[in-house]
């Protein structure tokens, strides 16, 4: 590891910086905005493309490093980049179900139970 070339480390490197600041991004985008379904975005959009710069980060390092390429992260990222959008869908519109179900006025979209049929 102390025998790592420049031209692999500072790749790797702007990728991780990358990564992290978009996971930073997303995570006090949680903090800061308002409502549940504002709180929603943030995450689900942010971390996700964080997450791949941290995959093409780790792949680039270890391709390097082995000197053949590693292609296993790809599994990695594909699952959370598929797993977080979905996960914020199905808590979103678990929410929008218990919102209407507790008559709150601000749904996102109006509340569905108020319109004529």
């Amino acid at each position: 590891m102390n025998d790592i070339p420049l031209w692999l480390a500072i790749p790797a490197a702007v990728l991780l910086v990358i990564g992290g600041t978009l996971s930073l991004i997303g995570a006090s985008g949680v903090v800061r905005l308002g409502s549940f379904y504002q709180r929603m975005h943030a995450p689900s959009m942010i971390t996700s493309w964080g997450t791949g710069s941290v995959v093409l980060a780790s792949m680039l390092f270890y391709s390097g490093l082995s000197g053949k390429p590693v292609l296993h992260d790809i599994i990695i990222g594909i699952f959370i980049m598929i797993t977080t959008p979905v996960t914020m869908l199905l808590l979103s519109r678990a929410a929008v179900q218990r919102d209407q179900a507790e008559g709150t006025p601000d749904l996102p979209g109006g509340n569905q139970s108020d319109k004529p049929e």
